[in-house]
Order: structure tokens, then C-alpha cells, then sequence
């Protein structure tokens, strides 16, 4: 059968559609900031030039990082994290502008921050709805694109079930060639190609495992006469990816396998992220520190806070701080002992602290430092690090990012004493996912769940 997509959407795709959306969201953002501004909608050419300007600027950037294509395989978090980050960078730009220019005077600075948020509102809430949209007539069977599968018959197999699982894709199977190591002949190749360009699929994707490498090779051969989109969809077996990409590396093309994805643009915002929200938080928690610090001190002897070296990001050691919640003790070395439930080691207020996760609170200094984050898999002690390396799988994988004071793991009731090792592989698992799927507003989002239930846990002691 011969799969199309919607004629509407092959007409007008989003890298068309989206910049005059864009376009239109400043003007009429520039507009309703200069009525609530000076009230009335006459803009003078001065700021119908900046608010052009501003327009291109936004049209310019996106195009450059390629905001406005590949929408089909893009997250939503993905599209509005660029949206994001486009409007700081033109934000900033104007900033400069006007102050190099010495143009203060003839801008007004509330108007301009008026016309840039309520654009970006109006910009977010159109890509939401396109997304939403496309989504919604991809499963009704609208706007999809077909596509030939070829390699084995249970690799095939495999990916159509992730197409049938989401229909929010839009992809449909326009045709199958099963294929082993031992058929790969010129009358199988010709076949192939013969029943793609029969099929009238749009993409053709290679889904074969490592071990048939040269197949890939064959098959794309076969198909050089043809226009048809080639994916190869590789099969890895039960191999655990990290932040897993194709990337060019020394002009050679490379299939990253586990790499941590806080680089570039995005180690930038995760830092931003930190240091804006890092220092909010400590200027209000001051007062509740003092008080701990206070309680500490009077109701058993030793210091107020308790520093433990553990791992950071890339198998660093830093130095981490809690307020003490054990009184002083001596154990071997190389050895921690977890606390338990009724632990006889815990200070009078140090149940307390470890179930409110109050005894956190210092590490706030350590994201200040740079030496942790406040979203991340939480750091545990060497000793425990030397234990589970060998018993879960890619145990050491969460530490190619920084630790966190809270985390994925931690809002999905993962905290406390990893008393069991199943425990410990599911805390493993979230923050392998976490990595996998970092994103800045995954991290507010964390943060939020955090308030409500990522400090109140009775798995904490």
C-alpha cells in the first residue's frame, strides 16, 4: 500500500509555518507592550525598526541552530528550550545594542522586555499547539510518513512495535525485507531496491544488529539511485546507553555511545541554572540554618557540619556537606556504614533532619562551588561506589554528570538506605534516565516536585 503524508502539512511544515509565527508573535508583542507602556498602539518608526530587528534576529538565530526543522524527532522540551535560549541571546543583543548606540533615550527598557516576554509567550504557546496538533493527526493517520524496514526478521520486528507504540511519531510501515548474514547477494540487493521504489516509501531504515555491519554498506548501495531518507537503526543489544548521538569527531563520523550531555550551550544553562537558583535559595535558608546549626551544637557534642569525600563528575572526588546528624564515631577505613531505621548512632535531631532532608541543606555551598548541581543523581560514598561498580550495570555512568542535591531518583520515592540491591538498580536506572532526558525545564520540574515530596520521605532515616 502507498503511504503520503497530508497534503496540508507537505505544503506548509513547520520550518515554514513557525518563523511567521515567530514573526507575528513580536509584532504583536511589541504592540500590546507599547499600549500598556504609553497606551495607544501608535508606534513611532523608531520602534517599528527595533521591534524588525528584533524579528530578524529571532528568524536568524533559529535558522542558524536549525530551531525550525527536524520538528518530527524533536522533543517539545527539546523546541522550547531553543525558543529559550534564542530569546536570551536576542535579549542580550538588543541590550547591547542600545547601550553601545547610546540609544537609552529613544527606548523605552520596559517596553523592550515587555515586547521579548510576551513574544516568547505567545511563540511557546503556538509551538505547543503545533505539536500538539501534529501529533494529534499523526494518530489519526494523518501526516505520516512511510517507511521500508530491512534486516532481520526479529530486529524488523522490534522496531514495529516502537512505530505501532507511538503513533505520535507519524511513521508507517510501507514495506519489509527480511534479511540474514547469509542472503546478502546482488539478487537480493536488486529485489530490495525493486520493492522500495515499488512501495513508495519515503525513508528506508536499516535495522540490523552490530555483527551485520556490512550489510548497511550493501543495502545503501542498492538504494544510491534512489531519493528515499536512509536511517540505519542499529540493534546494541542489552547494552546501556549514555546521552547516545551520531557526532563528527577529526572528520570522522561516530556513534557516541555514553557521553555526558552537560557540554556546549548546555553546561551553560546547567551552570546558570545553578548559580541564579543556587544563591536565591541560600540567601533564604540562612535563618533555618542558624537554627539547625543552633540545635546541632547543643544537643551533642562535635561539629555542626559533617564533610564526606565522595564522587563528582568524572570520577572526581569532592568534598560534600551535611549538617552532622550522627554523633562523632570512628569507622575502618574503607568502610560506611549506612544509617538504619532506630539507628543508635543518630543525634536526638538527627532522625529528624535525615527525614526532612534538612541535613542537605549545606551542600547548597557545594553547588555554589561548582562542585555539585542542585538537580543530579545524588553522590554516594566511595565505599559504596566500590561495592556496586561490579554488581549494577553501568553503576559508574551517573557520574558523568555533577552530583545533585535532589534528583529523579529522589521525587520518585528512591532515597534513604539501599538496603537491597534491586533498590539500589532502580535508583541507578532514574538517574541513568535523568541524564538520558536532561533538559532545563525536566530540572524545574524537579525542583518543584521536590518542594512537595522529595524532602518528606519515610524511606529516610
Amino acid at each position: 500500500m502507498l503511504y503520503r503524508s497530508s497534503g496540508f502539512t507537505e505544503r506548509y511544515p513547520p520550518q515554514v509555518v513557525v518563523p511567521f509565527l515567530d514573526a507575528a508573535s513580536l509584532l504583536v508583542g511589541a504592540s500590546l507592550a507599547y499600549y500598556w507602556r504609553f497606551d495607544h498602539f501608535q508606534l513611532p518608526d523608531s520602534y517599528w525598526l527595533a521591534t524588525v530587528i528584533m524579528i530578524l534576529l529571532v528568524t536568524f538565530i533559529n535558522s542558524t541552530i536549525g530551531a525550525y526543522e527536524r520538528w518530527r524527532i524533536t522533543r517539545l522540551s527539546n523546541l522550547l528550550a531553543r525558543q529559550l535560549l534564542v530569546w536570551l541571546v536576542v535579549a542580550g543583543l538588543v541590550a547591547s545594542v542600545v547601550y553601545l548606540t547610546h540609544s537609552a533615550d529613544r527606548y523605552s527598557r520596559l517596553w523592550v522586555g515587555a515586547a521579548l516576554l510576551v513574544s516568547f509567550m505567545l511563540a511557546g504557546v503556538a509551538r505547543v499547539a503545533i505539536q500538539l496538533l501534529l501529533r494529534q493527526a499523526r494518530r489519526m493517520g494523518k501526516s505520516l510518513r512511510s517507511v521500508f524496514l530491512v534486516g532481520p526478521g526479529k530486529n524488523i520486528l522490534r522496531v514495529g512495535r516502537g512505530m505501532r507504540s507511538t503513533p505520535e511519531a507519524g511513521y508507517c510501515i510501507a514495506g519489509v525485507q527480511r534479511l540474514d548474514s547469509m542472503s546478502m547477494d546482488d539478487a537480493v540487493l536488486m529485489s530490495l531496491a525493486r520493492r522500495v521504489a515499488d512501495s513508495g516509501a519515503q525513508e528506508v531504515w536499516i535495522c540490523v544488529p552490530l555483527e551485520m555491519g556490512p550489510a548497511v554498506r550493501s543495502v545503501f548501495h542498492a538504494l544510491r539511485h534512489h531519493t528515499v531518507e536512509v536511517r540505519f537503526i542499529p540493534e546494541f543489544g542489552d547494552m546501556q546507553l549514555l546521552n547516545h548521538r551520531v557526532s563528527e569527531v577529526a572528520g570522522h563520523y561516530a556513534f557516541d555511545l555514553s557521553v555526558t550531555p552537560m557540554n556546549g550551550v548546555a553546561q551553560m544553562l546547567k551552570r546558570l541554572e545553578d548559580l541564579l537558583l543556587g544563591i536565591v535559595i541560600s540567601v533564604l535558608i540562612v535563618p533555618v540554618c542558624l537554627v539547625i546549626a543552633t540545635a546541632i551544637k547543643l544537643s551533642s557534642p562535635g561539629p555542626v557540619l559533617f564533610k564526606q569525600h565522595r564522587t563528582g563528575v568524572n570520577g572526581r572526588t569532592v568534598k560534600v556537606y551535611k549538617f552532622r546528624s550522627m554523633t562523632v564515631h570512628q569507622e575502618q577505613t574503607g568502610q560506611v556504614t549506612q544509617a538504619t531505621r532506630g539507628d543508635s548512632r543518630l543525634t536526638p535531631i538527627g532522625a529528624f533532619l535525615r527525614r526532612t532532608s534538612l541535613d542537605e541543606l549545606p551542600q547548597f555551598y557545594n553547588v555554589l562551588q561548582g562542585r555539585m548541581s542542585i538537580v543530579g543523581p545524588r553522590p554516594h560514598a566511595l565505599a559504596h561506589n566500590e561495592y556496586y561498580m561490579d554488581l549494577v550495570e553501568s553503576y559508574m555512568k551517573r557520574h558523568k554528570v555533577k552530583p545533585g542535591i535532589t534528583g529523579w531518583a529522589q521525587v520518585n520515592g528512591l532515597r534513604g538506605e539501599t538496603d537491597t540491591l534491586e533498590k539500589m538498580e532502580a535508583r541507578v536506572e532514574h538517574d541513568l534516565w535523568y541524564i538520558n532526558n536532561w533538559s532545563l525545564w525536566l530540572d524545574l520540574r524537579i525542583i518543584f516536585w521536590t518542594l512537595f515530596k522529595g524532602f518528606v520521605n519515610k524511606n529516610a532515616y
